[in-house]
Formats: C-alpha cells, structure tokens, sequence
C-alpha cells in the first residue's frame, strides 16, 4: 500500500548492474518486498549489465547469493513481464535460441520466463506504471 494514499502501486522496475553487485541485490528485495505488500510489478527491464541476471550460464560463488536464480524464481513465481534488452544483450553475449542461431553462436543462455525486446518495452513500461525505479547504471 502506498503510505500516504493506501493504495495499491503499479511498479515498472529497469536493473543497469550485473547480478553480483549490490544495487542488483536492492533491486531483487525491492520488487520482493513490493510484491508482498500488496503491489505490482507491471514489467521488469534488465539493461546494460543488468542483462547479465537474465542469464542461465551465470554460476555465483556457493558462498555467494544466486541473484540470477531469484530473478527466475520471482518471475515465474509471480508471472511476471521479465524483459531484456536485445540490444544491451547481444552486445554481452546473452542469446536466446534464436539469435544463438541466427549468428551462429554454439549455445543460447537466456531462456523462459526472460524475454529479448527493446528499449519500447522500457518506455511503455514507464507508462504503465505509476513509478518506474531504476536501479544501478553509471
């Protein structure tokens, strides 16, 4: 609920940083924290590093917090709109099936819930939302 109106939020959320920094972490326990008090997430956007999180080919430390493996969890969990920048991706080498295909790469390493879209998807997100939060980024 929102503290000064008790209604319901709708949240559009964009990660700039790779999974094992902090602000990737803040990101993860904010969309957590929104959603257990009753909000939404109308759409998650990974830009920059941040599509690194979207990754399945990513491996933390075992004494190290999975933060890419949360980002699924929570996605599937909830059915949640998990978009990743093709642009930003490609770039990082970040493919799914298809495009590992369509430039001859030997193995794709995004898959469901994540989806390959482009920064539209952040712009129609921020209207969608009533607050769109960013996270990380330079």
């Amino acid at each position: 609920m929102d503290c000064l109106t008790g209604q319901t939020m709708k949240f559009a959320i964009a990660l700039f940083s790779p999974p094992h920094s902090p602000s990737s972490r803040r990101a993860l326990r904010f969309a957590q924290a929104a959603l257990s008090s009753g909000h939404e997430i109308v759409r998650l956007f990974f830009y920059q590093d941040g599509v690194h999180s979207a990754s399945s080919s990513v491996v933390s430390n075992q004494d190290e917090l999975d933060v890419a493996a949360q980002w699924r969890e929570l996605l599937t969990a909830h059915q949640l709109d998990g978009v990743v920048c093709i642009a930003a991706a490609l770039r990082r080498g970040v493919l799914n099936a298809e495009e590992a295909e369509r430039y001859a790469r030997n193995a794709a390493s995004l898959e469901a819930p994540w989806e390959l879209s482009g920064l539209g998807q952040l712009h129609e997100a921020s209207q969608m939302a009533d607050r769109l939060v960013c996270f990380g980024g330079n």
